[in-house]
């Protein structure tokens, strides 16, 4: 069959070019831009919002209290040019609005375009590409850690848990609980799972503020050796060691993964494998073979996806650089290659969505100092972020994956998860 190529040309142009007829002079000079409005309103599946113009013009239900506003010109052309980047850069900067509730109009336009604009293939590879990063090589690592991390100290701890300062996943075993009960009980919740036992050794493979390493040596009596490259993060965490005594028995080391050695009981990494990527998979493999005895178990808790896709253009260029979200297939890749015996994966999905909440909400509480130590673009971005990933893992469209492994030859492994759930992992109070 011959193909026109012609045609294979035209099929190949953006999907928001002008037809020839909008591109001729009309008596009108907002039809061009008015036309395109309704394009990208189609594109983005018609969501049940109100997308308008800087001249008042708009598309969607017409009293609807979620809107979506372009202010100038200059706004929209660079949307269609590149609308996921610009999309959050916009609204950074002021030139993009959004009215109502910040989260609500997020959800509504990613459940959208997750269920509506799939039939319009053109459309939706347009607003959805981006590229894909597959890990990052050690120096490019810390560069990124760095961008992210290294924001401050103080930054975090004006939105994050009073308890342990966590930056990962809560366990809400109750929506009653505060935020400070869910971390703690998320904590115990690891250390449940990797059957602790007095007098072991754990290693841990990106370790943050410290919080999980400390509650295993206060709370398990076992011996943790942390590894991270945040500077920051490990000030902190060794300043609280510290203060909680427990120097003896938890070392932090500012190192990355690949160097880690030594020999362990039990091996975890949580909220780590985001910025690994799929190119270090095997690598991180080969070391957590090197270090788990033979009877040991493992825990590895990251953010994933339901199928292989890029991380959103502007969250990798403005928030988290370098960073991949393995679907279930990819994060499968990093327990083959030695191989391990996969023994539990769970899902706690709707629990980020709920820790999200609580950050956005303390977010807000302290906008005006992150204002004041920063500027009104950076706290807006921030927001962004955060009210849009709640959305995101809101309408399924990342995942939290739990998986504890071991060693196939390991027949010391629990035949059962019953004793997890014998007794409430949330403590009464905090």
């Amino acid at each position: 069959m011959m193909h026109d190529p012609q045609h294979r040309a035209v099929s190949r142009r953006n999907p928001l070019a002008l037809p020839r007829r909008e591109q001729r002079p009309s008596g009108n000079s907002m039809a061009p831009e008015r036309w395109l409005l309704r394009k990208v309103h189609g594109a983005v599946g018609e969501p049940p919002l109100r997308i308008c113009l800087w001249d008042g013009y708009g598309v969607g239900p017409e009293a609807d209290e979620l809107m979506i506003e372009l202010r100038d010109r200059g706004a929209l052309y660079r949307l269609l040019r590149h609308p996921k980047l610009a999309f959050g850069d916009l609204y950074s900067s002021g030139r993009l609005r959004i009215h109502g509730d910040l989260t609500r109009v997020l959800h509504v336009l990613i459940e959208s375009m997750n269920t509506r604009a799939g039939k319009r293939a053109a459309w939706a590879g347009w607003f959805r590409r981006g590229r894909v990063r597959k890990g990052a090589s050690l120096t490019a690592a810390r560069g990124n850690i760095h961008h992210h991390y290294d924001l401050g100290n103080d930054f975090y701890d004006l939105w994050l848990d009073r308890a342990a300062m966590q930056y990962t996943c809560a366990y809400f075993e109750s929506q009653e609980h505060t935020l400070e009960q869910a971390q703690l009980a998320k904590l115990e919740h690891v250390c449940r799972k990797l059957r602790l036992q007095p007098g072991q050794t754990v290693i841990e493979a990106g370790c943050g503020w410290g919080g999980l390493a400390r509650y295993m040596a206060r709370q398990y009596d076992v011996r943790v050796r942390a590894f991270n490259i945040s500077r920051e993060q490990l000030t902190y965490a060794t300043d609280m060691a510290r203060e909680e005594g427990l120097e003896g028995r938890v070392e932090f080391i500012e190192d990355d993964f690949r160097n880690i050695d030594g020999s362990c009981d039990r091996f975890v990494s949580v909220g780590m494998l985001e910025h690994v990527g799929p190119a270090n998979y095997e690598a991180l493999s080969g070391v957590i073979n090197r270090c788990l005895r033979t009877d040991g178990l493992g825990l590895v808790h990251t953010i994933g996806r339901n199928r292989p896709a890029p991380l959103d253009a502007w969250i990798e260029k403005r928030i988290f650089p370098g960073a991949y979200v393995p679907s279930v297939a990819e994060l499968m890749r990093l327990f083959e290659s030695v191989p391990f015996s996969i023994l539990d994966v769970e899902n706690l999905r709707l629990h980020y969505a709920e820790t999200l909440h609580h950050w956005l909400e303390r977010f807000r509480t302290h906008r005006e100092e992150v204002v004041r130590r920063y500027d009104e673009s950076f706290a807006r971005a921030w927001e962004l972020y955060l009210a849009g990933s709640a959305a995101t893992f809101h309408t399924g469209g990342l995942q939290l994956f739990q998986v504890v492994f071991a060693h196939p030859t390991n027949n010391e492994v629990p035949r059962s998860r019953g004793d997890l759930y014998q007794a409430p992992a949330t403590p009464y109070r905090v």
